[in-house]
């Protein structure tokens, strides 16, 4: 005879808590990281291909090869900050970052 089995649902915030551990554990803190950063470079390519420029062309305009673009777009993590805002300068593209201060205090050693 076989039970009727239900199915447990999960949110998830309760997933990732179970999977990679709690807000503010290093596993959880770099599984969000390498998430934003794919994210990021998604974005990019979106971009570049709303405004219907190939990667050699979005390359030209902030000087830099295609093959840089496609890293880019595939992996942000390498990528200075100033190269980034470059990109979507280029792109015509407005760009929001939020800074979210952790709790503790700051040491001055």
């Amino acid at each position: 005879m076989q039970k009727s089995g239900k199915l447990k649902m999960y949110t998830l915030e309760q997933a990732k808590d179970k999977h990679l551990g709690k807000k503010g554990t290093e596993k959880r803190d770099n599984f969000e990281y390498e998430l934003k950063m794919e994210i990021l470079g998604e974005m990019i390519k979106q971009a570049r291909k709303e405004r219907n420029l190939t990667q050699a062309e979005l390359g030209k305009l902030i000087g830099v090869q295609k093959s840089q673009i496609s890293r880019i777009e595939r992996n942000t993590k390498n990528v200075t900050l100033a190269t980034i805002l470059r990109v979507f300068r280029a792109l015509k593209a407005k760009v929001n970052f939020n800074v979210e201060l952790l709790d503790g205090e700051i040491s001055l050693a």
